[in-house]
């Protein structure tokens, strides 16, 4: 496939660059900053721009089969970088040609709060309150375009190694503080991307445990 990756300096999307690469895909990064994948440059595009940006992302997108988005903020748990990036990305997309899209949430962000542990609840509705609302605030944009997208609910993240062995599900059990990989979450982002089966539907990720 041939795959636009945006967020891809982050630690999702550069797992989301090597594994797409790893697996024979041809893969666009689109970035602020190229120099970040410079050790990469050889073997991905690289476009520069903002990826709030309608103008940019509408140059970008392109003769692409689906764009996979691992846009984060970084540290700060107060940015509205999702629900600005949702709105212009598929504002975007409306004349690109591009329909299939995967998007990286979190677990916890809008109606999924309710599923989670008390430990979990008492988290994300407090410390990360600000942040999963403007996520939230996105994926409904997201939910209400014309794309064929799949959002990505994953548990807490870690650097660890890929496992293969995580759940996958719109809804799944959950206790204490449980966590997966950065690596993993790619995997299936990439499956995703690939398959129908997760076409207009969210996936919440968490590991084996």
């Amino acid at each position: 496939m041939k795959l636009l990756v945006l967020g891809a300096t982050g630690a999702t999307g550069r797992e989301l660059l090597v594994q797409a690469l790893r697996a024979g895909h041809e893969v666009t990064a689109f970035v602020r900053n190229p120099a970040a994948l410079d050790d990469l440059k050889s073997r991905v595009r690289v476009l520069t721009g903002d990826a709030t940006s309608v103008v940019d992302l509408a140059a970008a997108l392109p003769g692409h089969d689906a764009v996979l988005s691992a846009l984060g903020s970084g540290k700060s748990i107060r940015s509205d970088i999702a629900s600005r990036a949702a709105t212009a990305l598929t504002e975007a997309a409306e004349d690109s040609g591009v329909r299939r899209a995967v998007f990286l949430s979190a677990f916890g962000v809008g109606g999924s709060l309710a599923q989670g542990s008390v430990m979990q609840k008492t988290l994300y509705g407090t410390v990360m309150r600000s942040l999963f609302a403007d996520k939230a605030v996105a994926d409904e944009v997201i939910r209400a375009s014309a794309l064929d997208w799949t959002l990505v609910y994953p548990v807490a993240l870690t650097h660890g190694p890929a496992t293969g062995t995580y759940r996958s599900g719109e809804k799944l059990p959950m206790r204490g503080l449980p966590r997966m990989s950065r690596a993993d979450v790619a995997e299936f982002m990439l499956t995703a991307a690939a398959g129908t089966e997760w076409i207009r539907r969210t996936a919440v990720l968490s590991s084996s445990r």
